[in-house]
């Protein structure tokens, strides 16, 4: 039998070819972070099956014992299978992460940490001299993951949502929940040069807790200004208290326009102005278009 650590190193570079992972530091992160340790004990409820039809709801199953194991494949994982609220894909948050560009020395943000476990991903990416601030606004699942971490002194566990006003500036934001729309904060303390990855996501009754949508990269340029770039389509649970439903009636409406008009999102401006056919997602205080 494969010992856990030749396991993780295997789980960690079959995630590296798959899924195009350019950092080292990412790639070994998940080589060395314990995925066992940041759940619940097992046998574990994993994701067997998805559909993004409405109603349709997620197909789960059971891994047959609680071996550690287990868990070292690109499987989403639940933490309270009632709810809906899931691990998340290593796959998909690796490829989210990797975007994020982390570097030695880095300040990243977490939006939705759960237990914790990417958080400590993210952690190594940044080394020793980094730092990593992650919200969770579960106060369960933020003890939990203050526990989890409280070994690594590069992290803090806040328990909040992330919407009052950051004294810090960061390199990185991963917001890791459905969003309707960028908070002013998290846009004012991306430092210059650096990333966020933000799920924008429109939501319907029969989606539960669900939403789909796409996966935004802003990227802060000198001027103050954003780039934007969608890389990426998915389905995640949503954020709480931190979605509008307006926005998100017109996030619906804008998603119907298909995939040619968000894959031409360029940028996202702040600037007061008039929608117009530029524009594929106009709110008060930002606009994401061409």
């Amino acid at each position: 039998m494969m010992d856990l650590d030749l396991r993780r190193r295997f789980f960690a570079e079959e995630l590296e070819a798959v899924c195009s992972l350019r950092s080292r530091a990412l790639v070994g992160g998940f080589a060395a972070v314990p995925r066992e340790q940041f759940l619940r004990p097992g046998p574990w409820t994993v994701l067997a099956e998805t559909t993004l039809l409405p109603g349709a709801g997620v197909q789960t199953r059971l891994t047959p014992d609680a071996d550690a194991a287990r868990v070292y494949h690109n499987i989403v994982v639940a933490i309270e299978p009632s709810r809906q609220l899931f691990n998340g894909q290593p796959g998909t948050l690796g490829t989210w992460i990797d975007a994020l560009n982390p570097a030695p020395g880095g300040r990243l943000l977490h939006v939705g940490c759960g237990l914790g476990y990417y958080t400590a991903v993210m952690a190594h990416c940044v080394g020793a001299a980094g730092r990593v601030v992650a919200f969770e606004v579960d106060e369960v699942l933020a003890a939990e993951a203050r526990e989890n971490l409280k070994a690594d002194p590069r992290v803090e566990v806040r328990c909040g949502d992330a919407s009052r006003p950051l004294e810090d500036s960061f390199d990185g934001i991963l917001v890791n929940a459905g969003v309707t729309h960028p908070l002013d904060n998290w846009l004012d303390a991306v430092a210059p040069g650096g990333r966020m990855v933000l799920p924008l996501t429109a939501t319907m009754a029969a989606m539960g807790p669900l939403g789909k949508g796409i996966v935004v990269l802003l990227t802060k340029q000198q001027d103050d200004e954003f780039a934007a770039q969608a890389i990426g389509f998915t389905m995640i649970y949503s954020a709480i208290g931190l979605r509008d439903p307006a926005v998100n009636e017109q996030l619906g409406k804008a998603m119907m326009g298909g995939p040619g008009r968000w894959q031409a999102i360029k940028r996202l401006r702040r600037d007061q102005h008039e929608a117009g056919d530029s524009c594929w997602l106009h709110g008060q205080t930002f606009c994401l278009g061409m």
